[in-house]
């Protein structure tokens, strides 16, 4: 069986987590091998190490340098897992993943990461609960075994939070027609805090809120202060939106603290202010799913059964543009593209796309018959 061969660090996680699902061996080459620290980096290392973690019988090589990178997957095994994520970057990045790979496991998943649950790079922990999570659902991955908790809450460059995330199987993924995404009825956001002043917390839901206000009148913003041991090993604070429509679709929008000597300071009220805006924008932009949940729906369209899936998405970002890429590679899928902008559209917000696709019928064969 010939493998798929491919060049750079770039995309790392979508190549190995389709590779996982499909089966295929990949071999990527060059990974920074003009880099003065060539080779592989710490969390992308950690990331490989929990893909072993929740397969069995995964081949994997890398080279002295690590510049090159041999993965050939076995079987999607699931059961209990823990894992402590390196924390060059947050659990997000490792979760996104998981959140793909966990229906189709032989067992139940029951994972216990540990790391940073929020920085200002990758999507957070809160973000992926009120998100992806709905998401998952729409596809019928649902029932009791679906949680997602933050048990302590680690801010960057320490690190020193656990999140809680278990997921039941699914033989099959339904096909969805997700087409009108609906009026925003309400908005729901969560300022944290940790190792800092309470009061940054109700600073930051002051200035969301007073621009939020102009718009709607349901908005409420819990407030999350941990303390002691649950509160990590650094401090900082953030916000995370998210806006829900009648239509049960879930927009989102969030930002952290930057750690000191990176990047500028903010202020508690520049980031409510700010976090609100990016809210906006993400209303803008439309769609039935949020540009950072791109990837996760058109990847349960793939694998769903053999029968027509649609999806009204905002401009697809750089990162979905590749996954689409890498998709074709992996399955043969191909995705009917059509841009919807009429003149309403126009006044709604950007270029949308509807995306439709005949599912690969992916079946779980490892699931254990009941």
């Amino acid at each position: 069986m010939a493998s798929l061969n491919y060049e750079g660090c770039n995309f790392l996680r979508q190549r190995l987590v389709l590779s996982t699902l499909s089966g295929k061996r990949v071999k990527i080459r060059n990974i920074r091998s003009r880099d003065d620290n060539p080779g592989l980096r710490d969390f992308e290392a950690s990331f490989i190490r929990l893909l072993d973690k929740v397969t069995n019988g995964t081949r994997i090589e890398i080279n002295q340098t690590g510049t090159a990178l041999f993965y050939q997957p076995g079987l999607l095994y699931g059961g209990s897992v823990e894992h402590e994520c390196n924390i060059q970057r947050s659990i997000g990045y490792y979760l996104e993943a998981l959140i793909m790979l966990a229906p189709f496991m032989k067992n139940p998943l029951k994972a216990v990461l540990k790391g940073v649950t929020n920085d200002p790079t990758d999507p957070s922990v809160d973000l992926l609960k009120v998100t992806a999570v709905p998401l998952m659902k729409k596809f019928g991955v649902d029932g009791e075994g679906l949680e997602l908790k933050v048990v302590k809450r680690g801010m960057a460059p320490g690190g020193g939070g656990e999140v809680h995330f278990s997921c039941p199987v699914r033989r099959t993924i339904k096909p969805v027609q997700l087409t009108d995404p609906g009026k925003i009825k309400r908005i729901r956001g969560t300022a944290y805090s940790v190792r800092t002043s309470p009061q940054m917390a109700n600073r930051i839901v002051d200035s969301a809120r007073s621009i939020l206000n102009k718009f709607i009148p349901d908005i409420y913003i819990y407030t999350d202060h941990m303390k002691g041991a649950s509160s990590g090993k650094s401090p900082g604070f953030g916000l995370v939106l998210v806006a829900e429509t009648i239509n049960g679709t879930f927009l989102s929008a969030e930002m952290a603290s930057t750690q000191q000597g990176q990047g500028d300071p903010i202020l508690p009220e520049e980031m409510g202010k700010e976090c609100a805006r990016l809210l906006l924008e993400e209303v803008y932009r439309g769609g039935c799913v949020d540009s950072t949940n791109q990837s996760l729906a058109l990847l349960y369209m793939t694998l769903g059964q053999q029968d027509v899936s649609k999806i009204l998405l905002g401009p697809l970002s750089p990162y979905t543009i590749e996954f689409l890429r890498h998709i074709r590679d992996f399955f043969q899928i191909m995705f009917k593209i059509e841009q919807q902008n009429g003149d309403e559209d126009e006044r709604k917000g950007g270029e949308k796309v509807l995306m439709t696709c005949v599912g690969a019928g992916y079946t779980n064969i490892s699931k254990t018959l009941k």
